[in-house]
């Protein structure tokens, strides 16, 4: 691709700036429908928004978890589109891409491991007072 074309792709304009976000959306849908992972963080979300408005969580108890949830799923469209790039690169199975892909998914792993760490620090506590009432 020459520079002029690609500057010509780049120009500003209020429709580019719309599409941006259809096509974000379209990253969002097809990470979605096809990447298991993905649909596994969202229930998680789903159960930790759930549990931090039955558990009153704090403010900043709020802001971490939607951090943690914000980065874990970022990372994995990042290693969703890092491991459709390698495939189109790379058809053939080969070592090095053997490692981009596993250590992408290494990624989401550590922070996913993380993130389920610091939700124990936030919910186990509030679970047990809880437990505490009931008894």
């Amino acid at each position: 691709m020459d520079m002029e074309s690609r500057d010509e792709q780049k120009k500003r304009g209020l429709k580019r700036f719309f599409n941006s976000f259809k096509y974000s959306f379209d990253g969002l849908r097809y990470a979605y429908k096809y990447e298991q992972s993905l649909t596994i963080h969202f229930i998680v979300a789903f159960l930790v928004v759930v549990a931090g408005l039955w558990l009153k969580i704090n403010l900043t108890e709020w802001l971490l978890c939607l951090l943690l949830m914000g980065v874990v799923m970022a990372t994995e469209l990042i290693n969703t589109s890092l491991e459709a790039v390698i495939d189109l690169v790379c058809p053939e199975i080969h070592p090095l891409a053997k490692i981009a892909k596993d250590t992408a998914s290494a990624a989401v792993f550590v922070f996913s491991t993380v993130a389920f760490f610091s939700g124990l620090i936030i919910f186990v506590p509030k679970i047990i007072e809880v437990i505490k009432t009931f008894m």
